[in-house]
């Protein structure tokens, strides 16, 4: 961080913040929720890297509302903000042919990736996001749909970044990490990912409700032996140790980076992600999901209008977005949240013809997200590494045209950055990893 100060502060006394903006990143961000307010945030501390900035999304006054808080809180970068709805690609068109972004990092909603990234061949901008696509009438996730535009963007000599996040993102870099540095095959990994904080909450969901629970909910997946394995929804599960929080439940998960990862690793000849949940999160997942309350399909009801209750008139409601509705905002929970993240990766594999266990992971606690962004860990831990994603590109370091996910540029400099810019990331060698089923 003092090297990017003292950078920053060279540059302001030697040539003017105004002479030097023309050779910054000029970035155009969409979404204004948790993780985007995180980036934002990293961003706006960052303006050795980054010149212009704009934020939008569907609801310009939650752009303002973002950028009148990192102002409150001593950053001076001057913010633009815009309203878009980032279902129309005439929309998108129209806001980037203005702004005129080198880079659009997608923070909005994963049915939105491809309007977006169609946006962005079409304007000539490059591409960043944390979360790969899914279809909004379909409880499905994989990376087919964005991959499917690697010709494209290729030809049109722009960088699409797919999930930059934490996992996915970091678990990948993390992964490549390993794969440089400590073995010459990796051949068992799993991915571990524990919230350990408390938000005095009797149920709330981390990141939009919608998303997460669509996800929760699928049945698990996983690689084993060239194959995918199919399991019931949250049906294997273990006790894992976390580094400073010690035993916790832990379930197995379908989880995208694995597509990515067995496909870039192909000497992986296991790969999993298991997630930690609390029974109590679980007893209300079941109920919601017996009341009928996660159905992501449409249903009619007949209510009264909001401005002559004598009238009612009938409306169309999915059951999940209602439901989104009345649960807690992920974005105001971070006040009283105590406890701390742990998400890393524990491997098995040869180097030099032995095997070898390694085992790389990130804690963060829930109270120092928010005294730094207002955020709590989860939206600190995705919204970080985007933005370190987003400098990577604008360094020319992860710079090249086509459609890659992270684990396929330079994992070194990523993760100096992230360690620097508040995830701090720890090594364990030759140690019990749990994992040796």
């Amino acid at each position: 961080m003092d090297n990017l100060q003292n950078q920053n502060n060279s540059c302001a006394t030697e040539c003017g913040n105004c002479q030097c903006k023309k050779d910054k990143g000029r970035v155009l961000m969409i979404g204004a929720g948790g993780v985007a307010t995180v980036c934002a945030f990293k961003i706006a501390q960052n303006t050795d890297v980054f010149g212009d900035f704009m934020i939008a999304s569907h609801h310009k006054e939650k752009c303002d509302k973002l950028v009148a808080n990192i102002h409150a809180k001593g950053y001076d970068m001057d913010i633009k903000t815009a309203e878009v709805d980032a279902d129309s690609v005439e929309q998108l068109i129209e806001l980037f042919n203005s702004f005129k972004p080198e880079l659009v990092i997608n923070l909005a909603l994963p049915y939105q990736d491809l309007t977006i990234m169609e946006a962005c061949l079409a304007c000539g901008c490059n591409y960043l996001d944390t979360a790969n696509y899914e279809p909004k009438d379909e409880a499905h996730f994989e990376y087919s749909w964005q991959w499917a535009y690697k010709d494209r963007f290729e030809k049109a000599g722009l960088t699409a970044i797919l999930g930059c996040g934490f996992d996915p993102g970091v678990s990948q870099v993390f992964t490549a990490y390993a794969a440089k540095h400590y073995f010459d095959e990796i051949h068992y990994l799993d991915i571990v990912d524990c919230n350990a904080g408390n938000h005095h909450k009797a149920f709330a969901t981390n990141f939009n409700p919608e998303i997460n629970i669509r996800e929760i909910t699928q049945k698990g997946l996983y690689y084993e032996n060239g194959k995918w394995v199919e399991t019931d929804p949250l049906v294997v599960h273990r006790d894992v140790n976390y580094p400073n929080i010690g035993p916790r439940d832990s379930y197995l998960m379908h989880h995208e980076e694995l597509e990515s990862l067995v496909k870039n690793f192909p000497t992986i000849k296991r790969g999993r992600f298991w997630m930690t949940f609390g029974q109590e999160y679980l007893t209300h997942l079941r109920v919601i999901e017996n009341l009928g309350m996660g159905r992501i399909d449409a249903i009619e009801y007949e209510a009264p209008l909001a401005d002559d209750e004598t009238k009612t008139v009938k409306v169309k409601i999915v059951p999940l977005q209602f439901l989104k509705a009345v649960l807690p905002n992920p974005q105001d929970l971070g006040e009283n949240y105590e406890g701390e993240t742990s998400i890393g990766c524990r491997i098995r594999g040869l180097k030099d013809g032995k095997e070898h266990t390694y085992y790389i992971y990130n804690n963060c606690r829930h109270q120092d997200a928010y005294n730094e962004t207002g955020m709590q860990g989860v939206s600190y831990t995705t919204g970080v590494p985007a933005m370190a994603g987003a400098m990577m590109f604008f360094k020319g370091i992860w710079k090249k045209p086509g459609v890659f996910n992270v684990e396929e540029f330079d994992p070194d400099p990523f993760l100096k950055v992230i360690g620097e810019q508040g995830l701090p990331w720890h090594e364990e060698f030759d140690k019990d990893i749990e994992f040796n089923d």
